[in-house]
């Protein structure tokens, strides 16, 4: 069974930086495309950016094109998520997702507020 830890979330101000970690449990991974996903209050889970197993195919939300950068590293079973230059609207609590088995991590906040 995947598991999936979620961590790096927190409190930053607009423009700033942060950079998310997914680990994963089990020994599949590196055949798993991999996503980060993100709800805001009162909004819908939306899709932010997703991997291919290697790592050579992302793809990214049009909010956050230029601005957040998926990668993986399948030897420590890990997906990141950079986000750079932030913004208010980027507050969400952000969520790993194993797209092969459809297991969810169980969320990090992050807050971008001044």
């Amino acid at each position: 069974q995947v598991q999936l830890v979620e961590s790096g979330g927190g409190l930053v101000q607009p423009g700033g930086s942060l950079r998310l970690s997914c680990a994963a449990s089990g020994s599949l991974f590196s055949i798993s495309t991999m996503g980060w996903y993100r709800q805001a209050p009162g909004k819908q889970r939306e899709l932010v950016a997703s991997i291919s197993t290697g790592g050579a195919t992302t793809t990214y939300a049009d909010s956050v094109k230029g601005r957040f950068t998926i990668s993986r590293d399948n030897t420590k079973k890990t997906v990141y998520l950079q986000m750079n230059n932030l913004k208010p609207e980027d507050t969400a609590v952000y969520y790993c997702k194993d797209r092969r088995t459809n297991a969810w991590g169980q969320g990090t906040q992050v807050t971008v507020s001044s």
